[in-house]
């Protein structure tokens, strides 16, 4: 049995890619380092790599991880510039003994000694969303922060090995040197290949608050589906937080076992995902909570054609 899940829907064409490599029998590690690399070369997804929404000073600070649920092995970087594939650099720190969290300055000068692709990861299109969002909030009340879309995924190959991995620009508009869930173990990602693993997109500030990704995964240790597992850490904590704290911020998990099963949940409307499985091509999902319940629904063509046509449209300052 063989699968990979993914946050949203720009992970696609990421999936497709791994799904072949997972079918002919190809490593977890190396499929999921594909799929998300695919998400990050993709100038148009605003909230991932290149064409990754700046901060407050107009830089792209990219955050990524990656964990070997066989060894349980991590690497991260946070805060990290002007690198192509932030996920492959997080991949090889995955690799050493110590100093597997690195951020800005340090990062950087890593993965310059490891050879990585140096890259103005600062488009001219994330420049105008810049432009025009200090504009709207200069005569709104709008809030800076709105959008932010971590891609994570979590795979199993044939040899029952799993992996899970994390790639996002963060919250737009967001301080110097903020950093979210995704680089943290058990916020943003978590993987144990004799269970299964778990990844978050959201609001990393009320992600990081419940490490909510280990969580689904000690959940599905006691037996849970990763459905229900999914539904239960969600929901707990989604109470949890409005009850301690009057509001929850968005949040939405993906997770897969090592049987290749998988579930999904959110506190928000309009989360999507893709996965694939031995048994299921290629799909992406709409997912809506009805009464604590995630229903998940095939996105139709209309969906699909339109999610696109709206992120590939020309961009023209206010």
């Amino acid at each position: 049995m063989w699968g990979i899940i993914a946050t949203w829907r720009m992970a696609y064409e990421g999936i497709e890619k791994a799904s072949e490599m997972l079918k002919a029998g190809g490593d977890a590690g190396d499929a999921i380092e594909t799929a998300v690399r695919e998400v990050e070369d993709f100038p148009y997804y605003k909230s991932v790599g290149y064409g990754g929404l700046p901060n407050e000073e107009m830089e792209v600070e990219l955050d990524a991880a990656y964990m070997d649920g066989d060894t349980l092995d991590i690497g991260a970087v946070a805060a990290i510039k002007d690198f192509a594939n932030p996920v492959s650099i997080a991949r090889r720190l995955s690799k050493e003994p110590v100093n597997n969290l690195l951020v800005g300055e340090g990062a950087e000068k890593f993965a310059h000694k490891e050879g990585f692709e140096r890259k103005n990861m600062l488009t001219d299109r994330a420049k105008i969303h810049y432009r025009n969002r200090k504009k709207e909030i200069a005569q709104t009340e709008i809030k800076p922060y709105a959008g932010h879309d971590t891609v994570g995924m979590v795979c199993l190959d044939t040899r029952g090995k799993m992996t899970s991995a994390t790639s996002t620009s963060g919250l737009f508009m967001k301080k110097k040197g903020r950093v979210g869930d995704s680089p943290i173990s058990g916020s943003g990602f978590y993987v144990d290949s004799k269970v299964g693993g778990a990844s978050a997109t959201g609001l990393g500030e009320d992600v990081m608050k419940g490490c909510v990704s280990y969580e689904i995964v000690r959940l599905m240790k006691e037996g849970m589906h990763p459905q229900e597992a999914c539904e239960k850490a969600v929901a707990m904590f989604d109470r949890e937080l409005k009850e301690r704290r009057g509001k929850a911020g968005d949040m939405s998990l993906i997770a897969m076992n090592n049987k290749g099963e998988w579930g999904v949940a959110t506190n928000i409307e309009g989360f999507s995902f893709a996965v694939a499985t031995e048994n299921e091509a290629p799909v992406v999902y709409l997912t809506k909570n009805v009464d604590g319940k995630c229903i998940h629904e095939m996105a139709s063509r209309e969906w699909l054609d339109d999610y696109m046509r709206t992120r590939t449209a020309p961009l023209k300052e206010l």
